[in-house]
C-alpha cells in the first residue's frame, strides 16, 4: 500500500478548507497512513462467509414482569417538591404552546 504523501494531505486540507502548517501536514500524513494501513489489515481478516455482527456475543433483552409494587403515596412523594399542582410536580414551562 502506498504511503499518503504530504501533497495529498495538503490537497485534502484545501478541500476541507483547513489551514494547516507544514509540520501539521507531515504529522497528519503519517497518521493517515497508519489509519489506512489498519483498515487494510481489517479488510484482509474479513471473510465473506462470516456474517456482519454488532456484538461478539448474541444479546437478548431481559425484561422483568410488569407488576404493581408498593410505592410512596403522592402526598409523601411531593412533600419535598418546591411546587406541586394536582398531585404532580410543577415545573417552569420550557416550550411555548405553538411547539
Amino acid at each position: 500500500m502506498s504511503a499518503i504523501t504530504r501533497d495529498e494531505v495538503a490537497h485534502l486540507a484545501r478541500l476541507s478548507r483547513l489551514a494547516l502548517a507544514d509540520d501539521e501536514l507531515d504529522h497528519l500524513a503519517a497518521q493517515l497512513d497508519q489509519i489506512i494501513s489498519a483498515v487494510a489489515r481489517v479488510q484482509e481478516a474479513a471473510a465473506e462467509d462470516i456474517p456482519p455482527t454488532s456484538h461478539a456475543l448474541p444479546l437478548t433483552n431481559v425484561y422483568r414482569a410488569d407488576e404493581v409494587r408498593p410505592s410512596l403515596p403522592p402526598e409523601q412523594a411531593l412533600a419535598g417538591a418546591p411546587a406541586a399542582e394536582d398531585q404532580r410536580f410543577r415545573v417552569p414551562r420550557i416550550l411555548d404552546e405553538e411547539a
